[in-house]
């Protein structure tokens, strides 16, 4: 499956079948936290947070894709992110685009 940002593909014969997205929430364990919350104070990367991260996205991305080929999608155009914290130590990662048929 080709994910594309872009919203057209010119000079590409196709027909948009539907929009499509996939989603996930992600939290840490209340040790990892605590270990990065000494990190905030001297500063730098939270490399426990950016795994976190990297993890949601491919879930998020592999779930919109599942969603796609079951409709028989040959790819995504218009892919965007989003996320946003719903609690305290949980975030949700969101993507989603318009899945394309390839005629």
């Amino acid at each position: 499956m080709t994910l594309y940002t872009i919203e057209t593909l010119p000079g590409v014969n196709y027909e948009p079948l539907a929009a499509v997205n996939g989603s996930t929430i992600q939290s840490k364990n209340v040790f990892s936290d605590f270990g990065q919350s000494l990190k905030n104070i001297v500063g730098g990367e939270l490399r426990s947070y950016t795994s976190m991260m990297e993890k949601a996205r491919k879930i998020a991305t592999d779930r919109m894709i599942a969603q796609a080929e079951a409709m028989g999608a040959d790819a995504i155009i218009g892919v965007r992110y989003a996320t946003s914290a719903i609690m305290a130590q949980a975030a949700e990662v969101l993507v989603y685009g318009t899945a394309i048929r390839f005629r």
